[in-house]
This record gives structure tokens, sequence and C-alpha cells, in this order.
């Protein structure tokens, strides 16, 4: 399997604008500059928001795949990836979830997203910090 993704820039750095699309249609002229990523003067996307939507994704996906394994039926999962930048340097994510899950008690449920936090497909390709904290609500 492969996944592509599009992007596509005119102008210079600060000035200039870029573009990004996907296949399936979900991006699709979304916006992304120099503005969106650093100064927050513009509406549109950078690339560290869609690393923490794709780490929150992959994250949450792992920890229903794990509960389900275990014959555990997920009632709901929310996750909050939080990318930390120092500089020009991404230095970390935090994954926060919270999940509603029957059969199950907290120390089990963070063992589950503990695992799910070094194995889930985005946190193996990251070179940096990764930390999660989790809270089960009933």
């Amino acid at each position: 399997m492969k996944r592509t993704a599009k992007a596509h820039w005119t102008g210079n750095l600060k000035e200039g604008k870029g573009e990004l699309n996907t296949p399936s249609g979900i991006l699709n002229h979304a916006n992304y500059s120099f503005k969106t990523r650093f100064t927050g003067e513009e509406t549109g996307t950078n690339p560290e928001e869609l690393l923490a939507a794709a780490h929150a994704g992959c994250f949450t996906m792992a920890v229903s795949a794990a509960l389900t394994e275990k014959g555990l039926n997920p009632i709901a999962l929310t996750t909050e990836a939080t990318v930390q930048m120092e500089g020009l340097s991404i230095t970390a994510v935090h994954l926060q979830i919270t999940g509603s899950v029957d059969g199950i008690n907290t120390d089990e449920f963070e063992a589950v997203t503990k695992n799910a936090e070094k194995n889930c497909l985005i946190s193996k390709v990251l070179n940096i910090k990764i930390s999660s904290e989790a809270h089960l609500i009933s």
C-alpha cells in the first residue's frame, strides 16, 4: 500500500503560499503558508498540525485495535496530540487520550495506551520524545 499527497508552492518563503491536496479529496487546495505555520495571521494548516492529526489518529486506532484484541469494545476514544517545537525543530509529541471502555480498569487502560504510544505506525517513524497520558471515564 502507498499513500500520497501533493504540495504546491508559489512565491518566496514569507510571502508565498501553498496548497495541499490528497487523492481522497479531504485535503483539497488546503491553504498553508509561512503565516499559517508561524504567525497564525492567516487561516490554513501547517505541517506540524497535520503531523499532530496523523499521530492522534494512528494512536487512537492502535488503542482501539489493542482493546479489540482483548475482547473489549471501546465506546469512545478521543486523543489530542500536541507537537512541541523549539526553534525549527520538532522535539516531542504528547498524546492525551480519554476513553470510555467497559470491562477494563484504569491500570489496564494505561498499559494499553503506553503500548500504543510506542507501537503505532507514526510513533515508530518519529525520532523524538513521545509521551502519553490516559483518562478512563465511565
